[in-house]
């Protein structure tokens, strides 16, 4: 008996050691994994990396030997994946050609690529700035199954289409059921989708066994086109739920796309057309997973001027709203941060968005259009907000291009103030990595559009880092790309090609 209660407790610890070994390897694997924009549904562009300290990252270096060859213009993030148990990681990286990659992470030699059909040609669209048009808003990756989603401009005819496709992450193979094609499917529930019209710009969005894309238009306002989120069954893709803007325009075209939070999904929408009435442009809208409409005032902010955003273009929705929390007198207080083209930032109730005028607080904060997506951290408890833009309250000359980073202290009426100000000559979306999840925080981005360059700041206070002058000068960055970190590697998504920077 004795020996065999000791088998038992043998065979216990073995097996028990079995399995924190393998969760083990499976948290491991997902911490190293980039799934998403900006690494997260939360949008908050925060990542964990304990080599990357304070002193480390002065010694940032661009690795020469990776070669990270593409075809096409890349305005979508970099995805980073690395299955369970395998030794080796890939980057996936979707282009304007209507191409995807996968690369070996450490060489940049190409796994594989899988073409998804012809991109759309301008000469078919009203209006833009993307020539050809094919993939654009950043892809994301169901890890359970190993499967990359994504949105892709195909023309068929001389008619522009917008098909969602799963690819196995192992060979770039279509999955049954797929590709979906939005308007073809929409049409079968009576819905008028104009595929011509409608832009799809930002990052896709998985929540409750659901994948949501978010729809708007194109440079130039131009057609019928309306603000869009379309959910589509992963377990049966020809199931599909929809919310769109009530007026035409109010479109969901910030690079972050969809945030969410447990259940919950935020849109902010850009300016709507002739509408006389609030019909939910201007705004942040919460969403439920089955897409219903809510009129309930805890669902919505609006700005009080949103009539006069409208006139002037100036779009709530330029940048994704952000979720974050803060400590307060009465414990943890849930927020959502929203920046718009008014160069105007609005602090909101996560659980009650407060309808029109409901916002918590409100400050200027930009001297010119907030554009991008931020990216947020924490330190003492308040949270900290970097962002692309010339700042109101920076003590330093105001050039363009300037990275600002906000603080925001909680309270029945939160408090918005500068933190630091920075100058960058380029426009892109800022990240931070820290070591732990909060410890020495570094605010990175590049200068898209500008010197081309990778700049690393010490969070807390602004320090200069890392300027890449001693690296090279990348070529073919758009205003609207970011960068994504791993273990070991920084690397950013450039037109043909991917850089990647060792530490």
């Amino acid at each position: 008996m004795r020996l065999a209660n000791s088998m038992i407790t043998t065979a216990g610890l073995v097996i028990a050691t079995i399995l924190v070994t393998n969760i083990s390897a499976r948290s491991q694997s997902a911490e190293d994994n980039v799934l998403s924009f900006h690494n997260g549904v939360d949008r908050s562009g925060k990542f964990t990396v304990p080599g990357l300290t304070w002193e480390h990252a002065r010694s940032v270096h661009a690795d020469r030997q990776f070669r990270g060859k593409v075809s096409g213009h890349v305005y979508a993030q970099p995805l980073h994946w690395r299955a369970y148990g395998a030794s080796s990681s890939m980057l996936l990286v979707a282009t304007e050609a209507n191409s995807v990659h996968a690369l070996d992470a450490i060489s940049g030699e190409t796994i594989w690529t899988r073409s998804l059909g012809t991109p759309i040609d301008h000469s078919l669209l009203r209006c833009g700035n993307i020539d050809p048009l094919g993939i654009t808003g950043t892809p994301v990756i169901d890890e359970s199954t190993g499967t990359i989603y994504l949105d892709a401009d195909v023309a068929e005819s001389s008619t522009p289409h917008h098909r969602v496709f799963a690819l196995s992450l192992k060979d770039g193979s279509t999955l049954p059921g797929w590709p979906v094609d939005i308007a073809h499917v929409l049409q079968l529930g009576r819905q008028v989708f104009n595929a011509r019209d409608q832009g799809e710009r930002g990052a896709l969005t998985l929540v409750d066994g659901s994948l949501y894309v978010p729809f708007g238009g194109h440079l130039g306002d131009c057609g019928d086109y309306r603000g869009w989120v379309v959910g589509i069954s992963l377990k049966d893709p020809g199931k599909l739920t929809s919310w769109s803007t009530r007026a035409r325009g109010g479109g969901i075209w910030a690079p972050g796309g969809i945030s969410a939070v447990g259940h919950s999904l935020f849109v902010a929408t850009g300016n709507t057309f002739s509408a006389s009435t609030w019909s939910d442009g201007e705004a942040v809208v919460r969403l439920a997973g089955d897409l219903h409409r809510s009129n309930d005032r805890r669902d919505y902010f609006a700005p009080t001027n949103w009539h006069a955003l409208d006139m002037q273009d100036a779009d709530l929705g330029a940048t994704n709203p952000v979720v974050f929390d803060v400590d307060s007198q009465h414990g943890r207080q849930a927020l959502i941060l929203a920046l718009g083209k008014d160069g105007r930032a609005y602090v909101l109730d996560r659980n009650n968005l407060g309808g029109i005028g409901g916002s918590l607080a409100v400050a200027a904060v930009s001297k010119r259009p907030i554009l991008a997506a931020p990216a947020v951290y924490a330190m003492a408890g308040e949270a900290f907000v970097a962002f692309q833009g010339q700042g109101e309250g920076c003590r330093s000359r105001a050039v363009d291009g300037e990275l600002t980073v906000l603080k925001i202290s909680g309270g029945p009426r939160p408090t918005i103030s500068t933190a630091w100000c920075s100058r960058v000559r380029g426009a892109s979306s800022p990240i931070v990595t820290t070591t732990d999840g909060q410890s020495e925080p570094i605010v990175w981005v590049v200068g898209a559009e500008g010197d081309g360059r990778l700049h690393g700041f010490r969070g807390d206070n602004g320090e200069p880092l890392f300027d890449g002058s001693a690296g090279p000068v990348m070529a073919g960055l758009h205003h609207f790309q970011t960068l994504i970190a791993t273990k070991d590697r920084l690397y950013v998504g450039a037109d043909r090609r991917v850089y990647a920077f060792a530490f």
